[in-house]
């Protein structure tokens, strides 16, 4: 019976996940799921990022934690519409959870959407949820092996962000392995090294994510 309600689960949330790219399609939203471990620099990459598009593109974003509301309050404060989900324990965001919290935003004046997904590098791997672009952000402080523990979330992340990357000198940090790993479980992913404190290689994530727009 428990391998049963699991298996209901996922094959609901891909019903849902395709539902919400249909309708997103319809609306020419770009919807990015941002992924990573908690300190990883989530919310000061996604900061960086709206303010190297903002100038061309209307930006919703949903931040997800477990409890509190401390990220969407310095997304608000940018004056970007934003929606606190609040898990309140669940590791990870289901596409239900996207569906039920689209009609918080005015959609017809947004060209992308942005999630921050609860940090963590295991449950949000494993759902889709409405997202065109999975990106996957790695610190340096966190070690050379994630792609070896975690190798789900490299497998199917559409991009790596190598974040925090000026203290590569600080650190013991294999950068090839970590590459050369992440291409054998994705030869597709497309790998940024990224400072986000002084917006270093988030301009070539603007143009790599320009160049996927639906308008």
């Amino acid at each position: 019976m428990e391998i049963k309600v699991v298996r209901q689960i996922m094959e609901w949330n891909e019903n849902c996940h395709a539902e919400l790219q249909t309708y997103l399609n319809e609306k020419k939203i770009l919807m990015i799921n941002i992924m990573g471990s908690p300190g990883t620099g989530k919310t000061t990459f996604i900061i960086k990022l709206i303010e190297s598009l903002r100038e061309e593109y209307n930006i919703g974003v949903i931040e997800a934690d477990i409890a509190g509301k401390i990220d969407a309050e310095k997304i608000a404060n940018m004056g970007i519409p934003v929606v606190q989900l609040n898990t309140d324990g669940a590791c990870h965001i289901e596409a239900l959870a996207i569906k039920n919290m689209l009609p918080e935003f005015d959609l017809d004046k947004l060209d992308i959407m942005i999630i921050e997904n609860v940090g963590n590098l295991v449950c949000p791997a494993e759902f889709d949820i409405g997202e065109d672009l999975k990106l996957a952000i790695l610190s340096i402080p966190e070690g050379d092996d994630k792609v070896e523990k975690y190798p789900l979330m490299f497998t199917r992340a559409d991009g790596l962000i190598l974040s925090k990357y000026d203290m590569k000198t600080y650190f013991d940090f294999d950068e090839d392995r970590v590459i050369n790993n992440a291409l054998n479980v994705n030869k597709d992913i497309k790998i940024f090294r990224v400072n986000s404190n002084k917006g270093e290689g988030i301009d070539d994530v603007r143009e790599w994510i320009k160049a996927k727009m639906k308008i």
